[in-house]
């Protein structure tokens, strides 16, 4: 989008976007930056994150390629999380970790689209797997099914979630709302503080389609799960149900702490856009970015520690 459009609203996008080229070029000293001591913070931050979150998403990647009882239907879409998850640490936090060093973003408009794109759509892949997860769950465990695995459907799983990621996150580079700088200037986002009616749309949308209804469908599934597995209760289980029960267990929990995650980031983002122009300080930004990244870490940890074929040694 031209810069001209904001340039009324220059002064007010430093608190969650910074939308004009020269404010993306060479964030000036204000009230967009942080500290001396804040960007040293947020370096040590980020390098953690992009240092654990690669290398324990790779461990999963390589327990999968090595241990053929690991590849299941249920681990292919938990492998597809991990995928999204180490191709973020990969090619989007270490851009944000470098810039933060520097003080700045470094890598111009065009580096900005492809940060705020990679990390948009890898994100969406993730929380896509999950709601898949939790239909996959409810199936399983409430249709009981003595049928051998079936690795069609977890495959074409796994390319629609990318698909669908693609159809929501594509727009922006052509037009449809943008991505901009966020926070203290060193990493990029959809353009939450546009004043437009057409970025608004995307906003509303993005929300729905890509937070809203994906929650609401979790929700659903693993209310009812929750539900069937309090009435059967006292019925004595087999070792496969148990089995079942486990799983679902470790989903609930990868997805809890997935929305645990990034809530925070999402509700600061719809403020950001439909609040008070300077509502969000730099701070207030950072925090809730730095926890959706976060999300990286931990969903592999979890996959790790409470994969029972893992943690006790299981696997042949």
């Amino acid at each position: 989008m031209d810069s001209r459009m904001f340039s009324g609203q220059a002064g007010l996008n430093y608190s969650f976007n910074l939308s004009d080229d020269q404010e993306l070029a060479d964030a000036p000293a204000g009230r967009g930056k942080l500290s001396p001591a804040g960007f040293v913070a947020l370096s040590v931050v980020l390098g953690f994150i992009m240092t654990f979150g690669f290398l324990n998403n790779f461990i999963v990647l390589l327990l999968f390629c090595k241990f053929k009882k690991l590849r299941t239907p249920v681990n292919m879409l938990l492998l597809n999380i991990s995928v999204s998850d180490m191709l973020v640490c990969l090619f989007g936090t270490t851009l944000s970790f470098a810039s933060s060093i520097r003080g700045r973003w470094l890598l111009g408009r065009s580096g900005c689209s492809w940060y705020g794109f990679i990390n948009s759509c890898f994100g969406i892949v993730s929380l896509i797997s999950l709601v898949i997860l939790s239909y996959d769950r409810y199936s399983t465990l409430t249709v009981y099914n003595k049928r051998g695995p079936n690795y069609r459907k977890p495959l074409l799983a796994v390319g629609g979630s990318w698909l669908y990621s693609l159809f929501w996150t594509v727009p922006p580079l052509l037009g449809w709302s943008s991505y901009g700088i966020e926070g203290a200037g060193t990493s990029c986002s959809v353009s939450w503080t546009v004043r437009t009616a057409q970025s608004h749309a995307y906003i509303v949308c993005l929300f729905i389609f890509c937070l809203g209804i994906p929650v609401l469908v979790m929700i659903y599934c693993y209310s009812r799960l929750l539900w069937a597995v309090k009435q059967v209760g006292k019925i004595r289980k087999t070792a496969a149900r148990k089995r079942e029960y486990h799983i679902l267990f470790m989903v609930l929990t990868t997805a809890a702490c997935y929305l645990l995650c990034w809530m925070p980031y999402g509700i600061v983002a719809m403020m950001a856009t439909f609040g008070p122009p300077s509502i969000i300080s730099p701070v207030a930004s950072v925090v809730p970015s730095l926890l959706a990244k976060s999300s990286t870490v931990i969903n592999p940890l979890i996959y790790i520690l409470m994969n029972k074929q893992v943690s006790q040694r299981q696997i042949p």
